[in-house]
């Protein structure tokens, strides 16, 4: 059960780009990143929040979840704070996927275009 789970904690993420707010952007970007870091993935939920009341036209983040073979992904977004959460979790049962890890957690960040990152790494098992 050795693996290496990744974290990320980006602010400074323009509230603008698709990824902080449009569904389907962040499915593509999460599920594009995984298969580019050859990682396997087996299935996904993704979930956009509703603006709190009273302000409608306000940004809402999302939720999005991409369960891999290997193990998981997990993005939070909060555009209202310009902010995103990356989890980057792979089991190295039989292979060591640790670059794997490291590659999808780079294109994660890359993508969201943080002014600050704090990054946190911390093997398991």
């Amino acid at each position: 059960m050795q693996g290496l789970h990744l974290t990320a904690d980006l602010r400074g993420c323009a509230a603008g780009r698709p990824v902080m707010t449009d569904t389907a952007a962040l499915r593509k970007l999460c599920l594009d990143a995984v298969d580019q870091a050859g990682l396997t993935a087996v299935g996904e939920l993704f979930h956009r929040f509703v603006p709190a009341p009273g302000q409608a036209h306000a940004p809402s983040g999302i939720t999005g979840v991409v369960l891999l073979a290997e193990s998981h992904l997990a993005v939070h977004t909060w555009p209202e704070i310009e902010a995103a959460t990356l989890d980057v979790y792979v089991c190295n049962l039989g292979t060591d996927n640790s670059a794997r890890a490291e590659v999808l957690m780079e294109a994660l960040a890359i993508a969201f275009s943080p002014a600050r990152i704090e990054r946190h790494a911390q093997l398991r098992g």
